[in-house]
């Protein structure tokens, strides 16, 4: 077991770590309101975060700019970090209160947060729960700004380097963000993008479950 977590890549170790936190959450629940999930334990012994299931910042990118809405986006992390930048489209659903929102159980699911394990935390919970499409956001927002919002190329960069550079720089500016050349002090040149608040995602209060849609 031990050689077997060292060979694995780095996002299945952090997807372990995720599961193993997840689980434990799912066990105890939430320490502040009593509540518990429940665990289909069978279908879990098979679950594991597939790399079909890890999309990448630029993937999410070109689905942003190309209009799709054949999907979620979830931002995890609590009210004041949502509000001081989020990932144009997401709505905030804290990973506590995951189980109340009306998230259908047949939709396609992209959960981020800072890091890729309390994302892998929130997609074992749904997937405890029977939601099916569920995916991670690799690196969460902090990728999603050194990659999107501002990229950066070195001075003494390759032709295609460069050119990748120049694909990004497209990209960047569409969300507000602006691209770097060479180093940066610090962060007194990086200014986060005014995003626009989307209209919040109703929350289950009827006391059960969301209902299921289809298969």
């Amino acid at each position: 077991m031990k050689n077997y977590i060292i060979n694995l890549s780095g996002s299945k170790k952090l997807a372990m770590v995720g599961l193993i936190l997840g689980l434990v959450a799912v066990l105890l629940g939430n320490p502040y309101d009593n509540t518990f999930a429940k665990v289909n334990v069978k279908a879990l012994s098979v679950e594991s975060i597939r790399d079909s299931e890890i999309i990448n910042v630029k993937e999410l990118a070109g689905w942003i700019i190309e209009g799709r809405v054949d999907y979620r986006l979830v931002d995890l992390r609590d009210e004041e970090a949502y509000k001081e930048y989020f990932i144009p489209t997401a709505v905030n659903i804290p990973t506590s209160k995951l189980l109340e929102s009306n998230l259908m159980r047949n939709q396609k699911i992209l959960l981020y947060c800072e890091d890729n394990i309390k994302a892998a935390q929130g997609w074992f919970i749904l997937k405890a729960n029977n939601y099916k499409g569920v995916y991670i956001l690799n690196g969460g927002v902090d990728s999603w700004k050194d990659e999107i919002l501002f990229p950066n190329i070195s001075a003494n960069a390759s032709p295609e380097e460069k050119a990748e550079f120049d694909k990004m720089v497209e990209v960047s500016e569409f969300f507000g963000g602006s691209p770097q050349v060479g180093e940066t002090e610090g962060e007194k040149e990086i200014k986060m993008p005014k995003i626009e608040m989307p209209a919040a995602i109703p929350m289950n209060t009827g006391g059960g479950k969301p209902k299921r849609e289809g298969c």
